[in-house]
């Protein structure tokens, strides 16, 4: 028989609150998790891997690479209906875009979570299972990408953000909108994606690439330190559309002069960077300078992108190609 596969890495799923530091803590097994789907009618469709139980600031991109083999190898081995990762939610995002930029697949890989514990009123976690395992069984989603399920919406894998800390409709496709929703146990489509899928496909990832955010005054002294500590790639999250402030122009220029390669997006949580403004710092004197743009990518996901991508070349067309959406 096929079967959806529930890969468990752990989250605030699998936690309650502790009684005696009255903190969120991991408690549960996803043997327990699963019981509450015992009697349903979709419980003898799955079958359930324990990946981990770590907390997702825990997460790392080596664990999403071990994840992304063991999908493919499964996707070759077996027949698999779909996939669905339990996942905590902070790095969620990530790990969602790590395996939509890696697994050519049309089979529905759907990613999820609860930003309530067990122990809490309006726990989430159940009916997000439930609604992750209608869209991965569901037709409607073949050859769409990696799908994010929460709140009985359907994100995008390469659109969706964590925007809040607290609600339950946290993950939001900010610029675009959801994709589709499960209503009344039905998977409905209302769009197909926006942004095209670059996928990668690698034996191994370059994990020396590093993640800064400019402010106002910021210098050169952080991406000297990446230089001086043999960083292979460096994503900036930029101001406004793209911009530096000048301070940070003889680090960017001495990374170009020894092949380390940076990437612009934006600091903003809406709207692509581009290369707009031809002052010093400006996106248009970044590019002229061979920084390449990451239009329409948060700088979490440009940088798995870059992670990814360094592993076949960094050569700035091949890069340019990837990023310039």
């Amino acid at each position: 028989m096929r079967k959806i596969y529930m890969i468990f890495t752990g989250g605030t799923i699998s936690m309650k609150i502790d009684d005696v530091s009255h903190t969120v803590k991991p408690a549960l097994s996803a043997k327990e998790i699963m019981q509450s789907l015992l009697n349903s009618e979709l419980y003898h469709e799955l079958d359930v891997i324990e990946f981990s139980e770590i907390p997702s600031p825990s997460m790392t991109p080596l664990m999403m690479f071990e994840m992304s083999e063991m999908i493919k190898k499964l996707i070759l081995t077996e027949e698999p209906i779909g996939f669905v990762i339990v996942h905590g939610t902070d790095t969620l995002e990530e790990t969602a875009f790590f395996l939509d930029s890696s697994i050519d697949t049309n089979i529905p890989i759907v990613v999820t979570g609860s930003m309530k514990s067990s122990s809490e009123l309006g726990f989430d976690g159940i009916n997000n299972l439930v609604s992750s395992i209608l869209v991965a069984k569901s037709t409607k989603s073949h050859g769409r990408g990696v799908l994010v399920v929460m709140n009985d919406q359907i994100n995008a894998a390469s659109e969706v953000t964590k925007s809040n800390t607290l609600s339950l409709d946290t993950f939001k496709s900010l610029d675009y909108g959801p994709i589709g929703v499960v209503d009344n146990k039905e998977v409905l489509y209302h769009r197909n994606t926006n942004l095209p899928r670059n996928i990668i496909n690698t034996h191994h990832i370059e994990t020396n690439v590093y993640l800064l955010k400019a402010y106002a005054g910021c210098d050169s002294l952080l991406i000297d330190y990446l230089l001086d500590n043999k960083a292979k790639g460096i994503v900036i999250e930029a101001l406004g559309r793209g911009n530096l402030p000048p301070a940070m122009i003889s680090g960017i220029k001495r990374a170009i002069d020894m092949g380390v390669t940076i990437i612009i997006c934006s600091r903003c949580p809406s709207g692509r960077a581009l290369d707009s403004y031809g002052y010093v710092g400006g996106g248009k004197y970044l590019t002229d300078m061979g920084c390449i743009i990451a239009s329409s990518l948060n700088g979490q996901k440009a940088r798995i992108l870059l992670m990814l991508a360094l592993t076949k070349s960094s050569e700035p067309y091949f890069l340019k190609g990837l990023f310039t959406i």
